[in-house]
């Protein structure tokens, strides 16, 4: 298995991941391969792919604010799980972004996403209770379409 950076020539097999993974969700401006190519420029060389088998298994989207980072869309492909893919790539963007001086990282996973929780619980992330995530669309175009 390798686990590099993910590069923008990868948009196509780790869109297909995303979609192949059910419950996932995929926004339709930000998901987008401009929309993608757009993350990457603005936080190079932090987002991570695995490969194995000769294609992308697994993804993470990470970028950071300049004193806070947030992984997004993190997932392995179900037949890939178990094997620490998961956990490899996390490791690989923690290291980028403390090479970079970034001291915390967040993640938000939906509450019904039992196998998603239960990984972040066994790598030691902490769920927070004392807070409240909230956001606002500002573009009503920017669709979110959940994989069934």
């Amino acid at each position: 298995m390798e686990v590099r950076q993910m590069l923008p020539s990868d948009y196509e097999d780790v869109c297909a991941l995303w979609h192949s993974i059910k419950g996932f969700a995929i926004r339709s401006i930000d998901d987008s391969k401009e929309g993608v190519e757009k993350f990457l420029e603005r936080n190079p060389g932090l987002s991570t792919v695995a490969i194995e088998d000769g294609r992308i298994v697994g993804a993470i989207l990470c970028g950071h604010d300049g004193r806070r980072a947030t992984l997004y869309h993190v997932c392995v492909m179900e037949p890939y799980r178990k094997r620490g893919i998961g956990k490899s790539m996390v490791v690989r963007c923690m290291k980028a972004l403390q090479e970079q001086g970034i001291n915390k990282v967040a993640l938000i996973a939906f509450t019904h996403n039992d196998v998603g929780n239960a990984f972040w619980k066994e790598i030691g992330w902490t769920e927070r209770e004392d807070l409240n995530y909230y956001d606002f669309t500002l573009n009503t175009e920017n669709i979110v379409k959940f994989n069934e």
